[in-house]
């Protein structure tokens, strides 16, 4: 909920470890956390397979950025109709994710070039950024916030 952060659902798309990630979700909304508790949850890693910050705590971050007014988020369903107002797909994934596939209709600035390259963007234009899994989309969106685009 976007007044309380309840949670109540979830769903994700991967192979490896999802399974885990939606059954700590599952207990999440079960013991009625919300998505201001998700960032410090506990979860077990092992350092050299994983990181310190589960991709639940990362959900955690990224659902508390957009609450509270810090970044701003589309869901797929919406693009075309924010491509219809003029804004423009930002891709800043490397060039081999981009080899991989491609959105049609999109600039493609790889973040660790963005500050340098800034300049080739049109700060009257609205940029949707894209990247892989949301953490350089959301770098992205910061960088171009610091650069005064909208």
């Amino acid at each position: 909920s976007p007044t309380d952060g309840k949670i109540f659902g979830a769903q994700a798309v991967g192979q490896k470890g999802i399974d885990k990630r939606i059954d700590v979700l599952a207990t999440a909304i079960k013991a009625g956390l919300t998505i201001f508790d998700l960032p410090e949850l506990e979860l077990t890693y092992a350092p050299p397979f994983g990181s310190a910050k589960d991709p639940v705590n990362m959900i955690g971050y990224a659902a508390m950025n957009i609450a509270e007014g810090i970044s701003q988020n589309i869901q797929w369903h919406q693009l075309d109709d924010e491509l219809a107002t003029g804004k423009v797909i930002l891709d800043v994934r490397n060039p081999g994710e981009v080899a991989n596939g491609q959105f049609r209709e999109f600039l493609h600035i790889p973040l660790d070039q963005l500050r340098e390259r800034i300049g080739e963007l049109d700060a009257s234009k609205e940029y949707i950024v894209i990247c892989h899994s949301g953490l350089r989309s959301y770098i992205a969106e910061r960088i171009l916030k610091e650069k005064g685009f909208g």
